[in-house]
């Protein structure tokens, strides 16, 4: 996994810009004060699978994931782990890119895209620190699960839920909550986006951080539907079963 090659910063800087005017005519000062522009294209409007289609995707992702509910929380779990994660690929799955990036000492968020170069489907910030969950993530298999209630004759998706209640490795760790993504949001997935894969420290302006410096890991997710009410992302490890390891579950009870 490369290191991101330097670009400018992906936050917006902490001081605002000089109110020097000879500063205007340096374009490389501009540059570095500034945010990076935002090239990242919406994602593709491809047209859906036929219903037949859909109906068996459905059906075969059902039966060969599997899923069950835990009673501390309802996390679905595959049968499969080790066939899933040495196989590096689920069955009726589809791709994406998944990214986990925050300061160390505040709440991690996650983005999913369609593609590294486009703009995020789905940002969802979570009561876990940054460093926490990466932390554990380099220790084993984390599971998250986003729970919420079921409303009768509502037909939301569930990943368009504003709010979840959040469980890590069975404990509940506050809640998930959906947002759309803010111009950082945007800035960091501009400067990540020529890396499909990978972990590291965003540089900054050089001022001290409170929450410590920025973090981020981007792997490939692979986004099983399982019914209207339960939708999961699998982390994808090109080392086989090896390396940090997350599942994301999206459960309505």
């Amino acid at each position: 996994m490369g290191e991101p090659k330097p670009q400018p910063q992906p936050l917006p800087p902490s001081s605002p810009r000089s109110q020097n005017p000879e500063a205007k005519s340096s374009p490389a000062v501009a540059n570095a004060q500034s945010p990076p522009a935002i090239s990242l294209q919406p994602a593709s409007n491809k047209k859906g699978p036929s219903k037949t289609r859909k109906l068996f995707r459905r059906f075969r992702a059902v039966f060969r994931s599997f899923p069950i509910i835990a009673p501390s929380c309802k996390i679905p779990v595959s049968l499969h782990h080790g066939s899933r994660i040495g196989e590096g690929h689920i069955h009726g799955g589809i791709r994406m890119t998944g990214t986990l990036f925050g300061n160390r000492k505040s709440r991690v968020s996650i983005a999913i895209q369609e593609s590294p170069k486009c703009l995020p489907l789905l940002v969802i910030e979570l009561g876990i620190p940054t460093g926490k969950l990466l932390q554990d993530m380099g220790v084993g298999f984390v599971r998250i699960a986003l729970e919420c209630e079921k409303r009768p004759g509502d037909k939301t998706k569930i990943v368009d839920e504003p709010i979840w209640m959040l469980y890590c490795n069975g404990k509940k760790s506050g809640y998930g909550v959906r947002r759309e993504a803010t111009d950082d949001d945007l800035s960091v997935m501009q400067v990540l986006h020529a890396i499909s894969m990978g972990a590291g420290v965003l540089p900054n302006d050089g001022d001290e951080l409170p929450d410590g410096e920025f973090m981020y890991m981007r792997a490939q997710f692979e986004r099983v539907i399982g019914s209207k009410d339960s939708e999961t992302y699998y982390m994808l490890n090109p080392d086989g079963n090896s390396g940090p390891e997350l599942s994301v579950f999206f459960v309505r009870v």
